[in-house]
C-alpha cells in the first residue's frame, strides 16, 4: 500500500457512476479496487477520471470470484467514479475528498 492513509468506500451492484469520497476531486488517488464478482453474465465493472471515457476493469463474461485490481492512480479531471453491473459489488481504496 502506499505511504498514506487510505479511504475506502462500497460500492454496491448495479450503480452507475458513484463518485468515491463526499465530492471527489482531481487529485484523488484510487490505490486499489476489490471486485466481488456474483453473476457471471452481468459481471461489468468500470472507472472514469472525472467526466472522462469509461475504462473497463472486469468485463461481461468474468467467472464469479473476488479479484483485487491495484491501480495506486492519481485523478488528473475530476473526482474517481465507479459503476458495477447487477452480479458485481466493489470497494474501492485510496485518498477521496
Amino acid at each position: 500500500m502506499p505511504a498514506f492513509a487510505t479511504d475506502y468506500e462500497t460500492v454496491a451492484a448495479s450503480q452507475t457512476d458513484q463518485v468515491m469520497g463526499p465530492t471527489g476531486a482531481a487529485g484523488d488517488i484510487l490505490a486499489q479496487l476489490i471486485v466481488t464478482v456474483a453473476t457471471v453474465a452481468t459481471s461489468t465493472c468500470s472507472i472514469k477520471d472525472g467526466s472522462g471515457s469509461a475504462i473497463p476493469i472486469t468485463a461481461a463474461d468474468t467467472a464469479i470470484g473476488v479479484y483485487t485490481v491495484r491501480l495506486d492512480a492519481r485523478s488528473r479531471v475530476g473526482a474517481w467514479k465507479v459503476t458495477t453491473g447487477a452480479g458485481v459489488s466493489a470497494i474501492a481504496t485510496g485518498r477521496f475528498t
